[in-house]
């Protein structure tokens, strides 16, 4: 892909509906850092919000927003979620549309970076979970944005979890790693495996959500406030927290454990720290996301030797090869469509082919299952109804609308001065499981 110039930034960006933390890299090969708002101190959370001043056009964003007066303007919050749904949203007598709100927010809270110096080279902002709805927004916010980088990308937070640890010691991958992420909304629990049966090593997170209090989570907006050590209610936490490690860890073993999120930042954990220190290596913070979002970047222009060594098959991953045998100078031989692996939002492929008899197409699925597993290939035909002539010039297009189901359009090309094109498109669509 090319190296980039070495004074530009690489950039993580970890988007939420409450926060957004931004973590960054001068070279392709250093160390992700990230964006604290208090010089000195480790305050990374960006508050996703913006206030509007009543009858002026000047806007806030993160935390002097959620601090500003609100007898003075409007505080407009959720500005994710409001994205999604789509619907103007109303402010100080005025429709905005709410991607438009977050390409604002999105901006200017990428002006951070004017801390250290340099312009953005490379992007990828990394959500909770991607759906084609969460991928529209987010590409609609950078194209509001009007960002001038040369690289954008987006991915989960499961693929940030896989992404920062290729960029950990190798003795990391020798067993699996789990992360607990407390926050708003309960516990969620990730688990990152390998299936070292294969070549490449297949990857994959496994996740499950708890329900967990809110209790050590700090007010919106506001920066957590110490609890009384060994109070009672951090007991019962304790506890709870404990149940839930015990379970997780009682599969196969565990060698690392990661502590993120806001929940984690009070001095309640007792007894589960206690356990999960018993042959683990434990790790807290709260920015593990957006470094994770930093280093797949970094992968991308650049793999490492361990992401070369490993194919990553998380939840918005094609979990398929797709093909199809043609002729090519004079031997049939099979063309790889898609591979497996790929993010099924990005996975998409533009070819033109010659059709020498008939009216269809082949395609051949392959599944590859989470343990690496490959399954039994299957012939998927596309007939074109109606295709005039008896050789003909195909224009074809293969992408995903959404993570299982195959778009295929193709398009009659005609045959150059013997038969102009008829201008019939057919349009399948392949369930791939």
């Amino acid at each position: 892909m090319g190296i980039l110039n070495t004074d530009r930034l690489i950039v993580g960006y970890d988007l939420g509906n409450e926060y957004c933390q931004i973590s960054f890299a001068t070279s392709e090969s250093g160390e992700a850092q990230t964006l604290s708002q208090v010089a000195g101190e480790e305050v990374y959370n960006i508050p996703t919000a913006l206030y509007k001043r009543q009858g002026t056009n000047q806007w806030l964003y993160g935390r002097e927003a959620v601090r500003a007066d609100g007898s003075e303007g409007i505080l407009v919050e959720n500005l994710l979620s409001m994205a999604l749904g789509r619907e103007p949203v109303v402010i100080d007598g005025e429709s905005f549309d709410p991607v438009a709100l977050l390409a604002l927010f999105f901006k200017r809270s990428l002006g951070l970076l004017s801390q250290v110096g340099s312009r953005l080279a490379a992007l990828t902002i990394t959500c909770s979970s991607l759906d084609r709805g969460i991928v529209d927004v987010l590409l609609g916010m950078v194209e509001g944005a009007q960002l001038k980088a040369e690289r954008i990308a987006v991915q989960s937070h499961e693929e940030s979890f896989y992404s920062y640890m290729l960029r950990q010691p190798g003795d990391f991958w020798t067993s699996d790693a789990m992360l607990f992420h407390y926050g708003r909304g309960g516990m969620r629990m990730m688990r990152m495996g390998c299936n070292r049966r294969t070549t490449p090593i297949v990857t994959f997170v496994k996740e499950r959500a708890y329900a967990f209090p809110e209790d050590a989570l700090p007010a919106w907006g506001e920066e957590p406030v110490p609890w009384e050590p060994d109070s009672e209610r951090g007991q019962e936490l304790d506890r709870a927290f404990l149940e839930i490690a015990q379970e997780c860890c009682g599969e196969e073993p565990v060698g690392s454990v990661f502590l993120i999120g806001d929940g984690f930042s009070q001095d309640w954990m007792k007894e589960s720290l206690r356990f999960l220190c018993r042959g683990r290596r434990v790790f807290q913070g709260n920015n593990l996301f957006s470094k994770g979002a930093c280093c797949g970047m970094q992968e991308r222009i650049a793999p490492g030797e361990t992401g070369k060594a490993h194919v990553f098959l998380g939840n918005d991953k094609l979990k398929a090869n797709v093909g199809m045998r043609l002729l090519r100078q004079g031997e049939e031989s099979y063309y790889a469509l898609l591979d497996a692996g790929e993010n099924w939002y990005e996975a998409e492929h533009a070819m033109e082919l010659y059709l020498q008899e008939g009216n269809e197409l082949a395609l051949t699925v392959t599944p590859l299952a989470e343990s690496g597993a490959v399954g039994r290939s299957r012939q998927v035909r596309i007939v074109l109804e109606g295709l005039p002539g008896q050789v003909s010039r195909l224009g074809a297009r293969f992408f995903l609308k959404e993570e299982n189901r195959l778009s295929v359009e193709v398009k009659d090309l005609g045959f150059g001065e013997f038969r102009s094109s008829s201008g019939r498109v057919w349009k399948e669509e392949i369930d791939l499981d």
